[in-house]
């Protein structure tokens, strides 16, 4: 894989882990503080007119507005101001955002390690993440949060219930929950502890196919792919080696993050060709990136399922699986968020998350502000509520469809009501 960008940072929209995480869907690139360092401000070509704009309003808000601003916040809401103004993607990041950012990108935070999310003005919790202090303590799914350390906590203040469960290695934190079936809160003394994400989820599908999972691209996701179907290849009563003979891989709600992360996942089922290409307007935004020899499946069908959430990275995957015939399309019209960002620090532990780059499948698609449109459409079936978090795969109508789809390329229409748009045809 040719790689020409420098150390990759971050991710975007899903549910909240223990931390707070931005909440658009995202692919990054990030410069190293040196590059940073070294490369020369442009001179700047804004108009004196505006200058005096901006002045006088500053000099009305520290003469007449009701409280005294801090000189600093001027500062940092005007470079706010500006960068929001230039696209949804783009922003400032004080300190705590960049930090937030880089715990978020190794896949890796200090905290307690549960995966939570609003549910009916409720914060419950979806898994405690294997291994962590919380998962060793009892802290089940569908437990839901009631205070951390004495506070009560809301749905509406989310990040800030998380922000508090975070902390350093080795201090404590205590959570009380409600659980179902229990009168009384249960209270968790609970030691922090260095959480390791895991981003994929991988379950053997009957007839030796296979269930993967991927809910965003950090940097340990392909290392935790590559574990993933080496399970699945090995999940028999005997020891040796099983090839599956297909595979279902799931991307739905999967927001993006780490550009290279999505790439490698990419290239585990291609041998050659390119996967990506991006154009922007300096040398370091302009890049391709193409696979590498070896094709985890040997060439065994793969159905990738997609849906509304399913951006950015999941895109970059989704579309060039496709466009290599590697792969067929499930489900819904994907999101359509064809740009990449590159962080950049700045003084002060601050960074500037600037969208650089517009990307192209290899068909030379872009997907911005249109999606990728499924092969075969999936539905939800109305009798079939919706869920806010993931079903069982043997219990999804979607994965249930796929996997009939791999083994007759037919569809099961007594799993999920399923058409193929216009114009497409299933390979």
């Amino acid at each position: 894989m040719n790689r020409r960008l420098s150390i990759p940072l971050a991710l975007g929209l899903g549910a909240a882990l223990g931390f707070a995480v931005a909440h658009l869907p995202e692919v990054f690139h990030a410069q190293t503080a040196a590059i940073a360092a070294s490369a020369a401000p442009e001179k700047s070509k804004v108009s004196p007119v505006t200058h005096r704009l901006l002045d006088e309003v500053v000099g009305r808000i520290r003469r007449e507005y009701v409280d005294n601003v801090a000189e600093r916040a001027f500062d940092e809401a005007a470079v706010k101001g500006v960068v929001a103004n230039l696209d949804p993607h783009s922003a400032f990041l004080d300190a705590r955002e960049y930090d937030e950012m880089r715990a978020t990108t190794t896949g890796s935070y200090s905290g307690v390690g549960i995966e939570v999310s609003a549910e009916d003005g409720r914060v419950v919790v979806v898994t405690p993440i294997e291994g962590s202090p919380a998962a060793r303590a009892g802290v089940r799914p569908g437990d839901v949060v009631l205070t951390v350390d004495g506070q009560p906590v809301t749905a509406d203040r989310l990040e800030e219930t998380i922000g508090r469960m975070r902390g350093a290695v080795g201090t404590r934190v205590r959570l009380a929950v409600g659980r179902s079936g229990q009168p009384e809160p249960i209270t968790f003394t609970l030691e922090r502890g260095e959480v390791h994400v895991h981003t994929v989820r991988a379950e053997a599908l009957p007839g030796d196919y296979g269930y993967v999972r991927i809910t965003q691209f950090s940097d340990s996701t392909p290392d935790d792919l590559v574990a993933a179907l080496s399970r699945l290849m090995h999940a028999t009563d005997d020891a040796m080696l099983h090839p599956l003979r297909g595979l279902v891989l799931d991307l739905r709600g999967n927001p993006g993050g780490v550009l290279e992360s999505a790439v490698s996942v990419a290239d585990a089922f291609l041998d050659t060709g390119l996967i990506v290409r991006a154009d922007g307007r300096t040398p370091e935004s302009r890049f391709e990136m193409t696979a590498t020899p070896g094709d985890a499946l040997r060439g065994e069908p793969i159905v990738v399922l997609v849906d509304g959430g399913s951006a950015s990275g999941s895109e970059i995957v989704a579309g060039a699986l496709r466009d290599h015939r590697r792969a067929t399309l499930m489900g819904e019209r994907t999101f359509g968020k064809g740009s990449v960002q590159t962080v950049i620090p700045l003084r002060d532990g601050q960074a500037l998350k600037l969208t650089t780059s517009r990307y192209f499948t290899p068909a030379g698609t872009s997907i911005h502000e249109r999606g990728l449109e499924p092969d075969i459409v999936i539905r939800r079936l109305e009798h079939e509520p919706a869920v806010t978090r993931p079903l069982p795969p043997m219990k999804d109508s979607a994965v249930l469809t796929a996997l009939q789809y791999l083994r007759d390329r037919g569809l099961g229409i007594h799993y999920a009501a399923a058409a193929a748009p216009a114009g497409s045809a299933a390979r």
